[in-house]
């Protein structure tokens, strides 16, 4: 296999100057999205709210909402030591 030597990279003025234009650009967007999705979830927190109040509905657990979302149902758990041990006694 041929050696060859590192290939030089120069940053230059003009490489900077569109690099923070870029950077500014996103930043707005990204600012503009904020501000929109703040406004949205202000109006969908307010709507929540009076539907919630309306409905009644029970306030779930962070866990119980991951849980409905991927389908999982937890089994309890047979408690004791004779479920691990079976009728051994220590």
């Amino acid at each position: 296999m041929l050696r060859r030597k590192p290939t030089r990279l120069e940053l230059k003025l003009d490489d900077i100057e569109e690099f923070e234009g870029v950077r500014k650009d996103l930043e707005g967007r990204k600012k503009q999205r904020e501000e929109a999705e703040a406004a949205a979830g202000e109006e969908a927190a307010a709507a929540a709210a009076a539907t919630a109040l309306a409905l009644g509905t029970e306030h779930k657990s962070r866990e119980q909402l991951v849980n409905e979302r991927i389908g999982y149902k937890p089994q309890p758990k047979a408690g004791g030591r004779a479920a691990h041990f079976g009728t051994f006694e220590f």
